[in-house]
């Protein structure tokens, strides 16, 4: 491994149970909360990954039981994955390379940017900046991998 492309493998890395801690604030109503659980990316047939985190999420005067689910496919090179929905509809590229750990998806009408940042070999970060006329919201997210 190297500095510039901490994870040759992706999918070969993200394998296996994960810690979540998450921020969310909404800028524009000052609402702040958190969201703590565990998540597991699991092989699929087709060699991608299943995505699939649960936990507690409280947000302003609600705490309760949240979880979501994504499929990550195989991208041109190693080092990435490209990450839909579960229905299939596609959301956007997760890699850690110099020019692939930023990415954009549009959601009518707002704007999600993503930006990946691996932190040692059993950590990552990723933060999701979002703008638009609906919605003004800052997700931090960090993952450690489970002992």
């Amino acid at each position: 491994m190297t500095d510039t492309q901490p994870v040759p493998d992706l999918r070969a890395w993200l394998t296996g149970g994960w810690t979540v801690e998450r921020t969310l604030w909404d800028r524009g109503s000052g609402t702040r909360g958190t969201f703590t659980g565990v998540a597991h990316y699991s092989e699929t047939p087709d060699g991608g990954l299943h995505y699939r985190e649960h936990g507690t999420l409280s947000w302003g005067d609600h705490s309760g039981p949240a979880s979501r689910e994504y499929l990550l496919r195989p991208a041109d090179t190693p080092d990435a994955m490209d990450m839909f929905f579960p229905d299939g509809r596609p959301f956007h590229r997760f890699s850690f390379g110099p020019d692939a750990s930023h990415d954009r998806h549009w959601c009518d009408p707002d704007d999600y940017a993503v930006d990946y940042r691996w932190l040692g070999p059993d950590s990552f970060a990723y933060s999701w900046d979002v703008h638009g006329p609906a919605k003004d919201l800052l997700l931090e997210s960090v993952l450690r991998r489970e002992p």
